[in-house]
């Protein structure tokens, strides 16, 4: 199947509500139009320099949203860039992101990236955690927190994945009962290729898929 029937049936097989970001690391501007010509609103980056790249050919046709591990030194670019960062996991990173977004004159929608599994190779903030790091981030006038955004495992039985997704969901319900100043919680990203579907059922409102819409990466 082509890169277009991909997401043809993706987005059929979607419910209302939830939205696909296609993870388009290591893929070509070429294979990116095509996905944004069969539907894709959303492109999901992994390193701000192939960004770069992509973006000089496919500029707004799509939001842009970065889905790696954010070096501090790569927040200026970001910030031109991406229209929504999902994986900030501290303070630091956040107040630079502020900073780079002030300069550029505008806000920054953000996620809190949560490890849900508490693996130590792994990016991403406890989920007990997740308050306190939102609070000190919605403090930040050019920041605004949207929601969270977990990895789980990267492959083996999508089940295995449910655990990880319950936590972050459960993450999530409690920081919107907190009603946090500044924050507006409505976004919950999880789920790919292998694990999308039992996402959603936990209550996923994003979902990143790369194999499934563009084929094994070469």
């Amino acid at each position: 199947m082509s890169i277009a029937d991909n997401v043809k049936a993706i987005l059929a097989e979607l419910p209302p509500g939830v939205e696909l970001v296609a993870a388009a690391k290591t893929r070509t501007a070429a294979e990116i139009l095509e996905a944004v010509e069969a539907g894709i609103k959303i492109i999901g980056e992994n390193y701000v320099q192939e960004a770069a790249e992509a973006f000089a050919s496919v500029g707004r046709q799509a939001r842009w949203h970065f889905i790696g591990h954010l070096q501090k030194n790569k927040a200026k670019k970001a910030v031109e860039i991406f229209d929504l960062i999902e994986t900030v996991d501290s303070l630091d990173l956040g107040r630079e992101i502020d900073k780079r977004a002030a300069a550029a004159g505008r806000t920054m929608d953000v996620l809190v990236e949560v490890n849900s599994g508490r693996e130590p190779q792994k990016a991403g903030v406890m989920p007990e955690d997740v308050e306190p790091l939102v609070r000190a981030l919605a403090s930040l006038p050019r920041l605004r927190v949207l929601g969270l955004m977990t990895m789980g495992p990267f492959e083996g039985d999508p089940e295995d994945s449910r655990p990880y997704f319950q936590e972050t969901r459960k993450a999530f319900e409690a920081l919107k009962a907190a009603a946090v100043p500044g924050a507006e919680i409505r976004r919950l990203s999880m789920g790919m290729t292998n694990s999308w579907r039992v996402a959603v059922e936990e209550g996923a409102t994003m979902v990143r898929i790369g194999t499934a819409l563009f084929g094994p990466r070469p």
